[in-house]
C-alpha cells in the first residue's frame, strides 16, 4: 500500500509539466493563428462589394467603396442550361410534358396538374388524356376544365426600386405597389422574386417562372444579396466584430458573408453581403446591436446589378442572364 500511495518521481512529472505548457503555447498560438487569419480577411474583405456597387447608376453610386474579401469557392456542380432558341426548337420537335404546359399556363403547379390530368380534367385536341406522360405539340389545344390554355411565355426582368412602394400584387389599404412601375412589360403575369420593405431601394427581380423563383427563393441555395447599409451612427469594430461571428435572432441565427467599412466614407456607412431569406434580416441585424438602419439599398441579387437603371425603372434580362440564373 506505501509503495502504491507513494508520489511518482519529480522527472515524470516535470515532463507532464513541460508538456501541458507545450499544450498551452500551442492553444495560443493557434488562437492567434486564427485572430490573424480573420484580421486578414477583414482587410481583405468584399471585392465584390466594391465592384458590384460602382456598377450601379449613377445616382446610386455610395461616397466610396467596399473593401475586398476573400470568399469560399463554390465547388457545387454547375448544370448546363439550354439556350432559350434550343429550348424553344426542341419544344417544336418534341413537345413539352403536359403537366409542365398546365403549369407554364399558370393554372397550378406541376404537382397539382397531375392530379387534375388523373382526374380527367384535361383534354387535347378534344379526347380526355389521363397519361402524365403526354407530350403536348405546339399545333394541338388543350382544355383544362372545359377552357383553352396556353403556356405562357417566360418573362424576366430587374427593377431599381424606389422607397415609399410595397413589393406585392396589389395592396388592400390603396398604396403603391411595385407592380405600378412596370408599364409596358406585356399580357403575362409576373411576380416579384422575394420582397424589399417599403423603405428598402434597389434590385428587385420580376419573373413568372415558378421554377426559379422558388431555386432563388429557398434558402437550401444560398442566393447572396449584396446591401449598402447606412446607420444612424458609427459602427464600433467591436460590434463589427461580433456579427462576423454570427447574430442571434428571435427566429434563429444569421451568419454574416462579409461585412466592411466603406471606403472613404463614415464609419455608419456599411457593406454587407447576407444569403439568409428572413424577413427584414438586415435591419434586425443592427438593430439588435443598438443601430438604426436610415437607409438600405440592395445592390445585388444573385447575378443582377442596378448597372444603367434610373431608380423607378426596369429592364428585360439578357438570354445570358437568364441562362445563368439557372444554373444557381
Amino acid at each position: 500500500m506505501a509503495e502504491r500511495n507513494r508520489p511518482s518521481s519529480g522527472k515524470r512529472e516535470g515532463k507532464s509539466r513541460a508538456s501541458n505548457t507545450d499544450n498551452k503555447k500551442g492553444l495560443r498560438s493557434g488562437r492567434h493563428q486564427n485572430a490573424d487569419n480573420r484580421r486578414r480577411d477583414r482587410e481583405l474583405s468584399s471585392e465584390n462589394f466594391s465592384k458590384k456597387r460602382t456598377e450601379g447608376s449613377e445616382e446610386d453610386k455610395p461616397s466610396g467603396e467596399f473593401h475586398k474579401k476573400k470568399t469560399r469557392p463554390d465547388f457545387r456542380k454547375k448544370k448546363k442550361v439550354e439556350s432559350q432558341a434550343n429550348v424553344e426548337k426542341r419544344v417544336e420537335k418534341e413537345g413539352i410534358r403536359l403537366n409542365k404546359f398546365i403549369a407554364n399556363a399558370g393554372i397550378c403547379s406541376r404537382r397539382d396538374a397531375d392530379k387534375h390530368i388523373v382526374a380527367g380534367s384535361v383534354t387535347v385536341n378534344g379526347k380526355v388524356v389521363d397519361s402524365m406522360g403526354y407530350r403536348v405539340m405546339p399545333n394541338e389545344e388543350v382544355k383544362f376544365d372545359g377552357t383553352t390554355i396556353q403556356s405562357e411565355k417566360k418573362v424576366y426582368l430587374v427593377l431599381n426600386k424606389p422607397k415609399n412602394f410595397i413589393t406585392t400584387i396589389d395592396d388592400t389599404h390603396g398604396r403603391r405597389t411595385v407592380m405600378d412601375l412596370l408599364g409596358g412589360v406585356g399580357k403575362e403575369r409576373i411576380y416579384p422574386v422575394g420582397r424589399l420593405d417599403r423603405n428598402t431601394t434597389g434590385v428587385l427581380m420580376f419573373t413568372n417562372d415558378g421554377e426559379m423563383t422558388k431555386r432563388l427563393t429557398h434558402p437550401q441555395y444560398g442566393v447572396k444579396k449584396m446591401y449598402h447599409v447606412s446607420l444612424d451612427s458609427k459602427l464600433t469594430q467591436a460590434d463589427l466584430e461580433k456579427i462576423l461571428e454570427g447574430v442571434h435572432l428571435d427566429d434563429g441565427t444569421v451568419f454574416v458573408d462579409s461585412l466592411s467599412y466603406v471606403n472613404n466614407a463614415p464609419k455608419n456607412e456599411i457593406g454587407i453581403e447576407i444569403h439568409s431569406g428572413k424577413n427584414r434580416v438586415v435591419r434586425r441585424i443592427f438593430e439588435s446591436f443598438g443601430y438604426e438602419v436610415t437607409k438600405l439599398d440592395r445592390v445585388t441579387f444573385a447575378s443582377l446589378t442596378k448597372k444603367n437603371i434610373a431608380r423607378g425603372q426596369w429592364r428585360f434580362l439578357t438570354e445570358e442572364e437568364v441562362n445563368f440564373m439557372k444554373m444557381l
